[in-house]
């Protein structure tokens, strides 16, 4: 007897779970990479490395799995939202696993070069950018636009960080030219995690798109965002 086919919803629930388990392991990526540039721990950026490929697998077998759902056609247009944002989200989960990889590089490189002293605003800009890692990534998992809403807030607040890091670290090398090796290391660091926070605030919007059917992309959220039922479960009752 032939094996009969999975139904749809069985597929776009295994589509949710490889989206939610990727987060999740992209998390303890990024969680894993940002204490190991804090501390200069080059163990912990070890640890990181390795997540990677398991990262660069699942992204496959969720475009793969995304992909065999728009095969069989005949999708509502929620269930078609949920299979782009997953598309969407699932690259920028990537990107963000790539760049927790970059940043443990840079810590690496720091590492060898002895005691150095980070820019003051390197620890809270990691702290808001973790922050904002970690709410995008519940926005995805609980499907909850409260806190894809507050993401969006949060831009603004690491570029700002970031523009003051930027300018400590050429004041630094332009007072003492031993400090150029390790301010640049500092520089590319920080401008990994501000690409952080941009891949975080494309998966807040996708998530929106996905929950509400709202383009909020370049500034474009309405304020009945912000009003909206927190969860998919609640719209619905």
């Amino acid at each position: 007897m032939a094996e009969k086919p999975a139904s749809d919803g069985v597929l776009q629930s295994a589509l949710i779970n490889y989206l939610v388990a990727q987060a999740r392991t992209v998390e303890s990526s990024v969680n894993r990479a940002l204490w190991a540039l804090l501390e200069r721990d080059q163990r912990m950026a070890s640890e990181v490395f390795l997540i990677e490929p398991r990262i660069n697998e699942m992204e496959i077998t969720i475009d793969e799995h995304a992909i065999r759902l728009l095969r069989r056609g005949d999708l509502s247009d929620p269930d078609v939202r949920m299979i782009v944002a997953s598309l969407k989200i699932n690259n920028d989960l990537e990107r963000v696993g790539d760049l927790a990889v970059n940043l443990c590089e840079r810590t690496i490189s720091l590492a060898s070069l002895g005691d150095v002293q980070p820019p003051a605003e390197l620890e809270p800009m990691t702290a808001a950018v973790r922050a904002m890692v970690s709410k995008c990534l519940g926005a995805l998992i609980f499907q909850n636009v409260d806190l894809a809403a507050q993401v969006l807030e949060s831009d603004d607040v690491v570029d700002a960080y970031r523009d003051r890091v930027f300018e400590a670290l050429l004041a630094g090398m332009a007072a003492d030219a031993s400090q150029a090796a390790p301010n640049l290391q500092f520089l590319l660091a920080s401008r990994n995690l501000e690409r952080m926070a941009d891949h975080a605030t494309n998966i807040a919007e996708d998530v929106l798109f996905w929950v509400r059917g709202l383009d909020v992309r370049h500034g474009r959220m309405p304020n009945p965002v912000m009003e909206q039922p927190k969860t998919v479960a609640a719209a619905r009752s």
